[in-house]
């Protein structure tokens, strides 16, 4: 009888993109949490304790594979940036 292969990435993709709300917001999030992975595992002789290591348990080698995982978990997720409004020009800016 023939198996059931595992999938190819875990989480599937479409329960990533249902957290992220779209592709290029889960691009951007998954490549900024793995540059923090990268970057801790970079520093772990130095001893300098700046990047926050993988929250999750995970066999995967590779830290992208580490940070979808971590979305797909729920411990990473998207946070909207407040846009503050752009000040009112006033008479000194009008007159320049």
């Amino acid at each position: 009888m023939a198996q059931q292969h595992d999938q190819l990435m875990r989480p599937p993709i479409e329960e990533l993109l249902e957290k992220a709300e779209s592709k290029f917001r889960l691009v951007t999030l998954s490549s900024q949490r793995a540059r923090q992975i990268n970057s801790y595992f970079g520093q772990l002789g130095d001893g300098l304790g700046k990047a926050v290591p993988p929250q999750v348990t995970s066999t995967a080698r590779k830290s992208l594979s580490v940070a979808f995982e971590e979305i797909g978990a729920d411990v990473i997720v998207p946070v909207e940036r407040e846009v503050e409004p752009e000040p009112a020009a006033t008479e000194a800016d009008e007159a320049e």
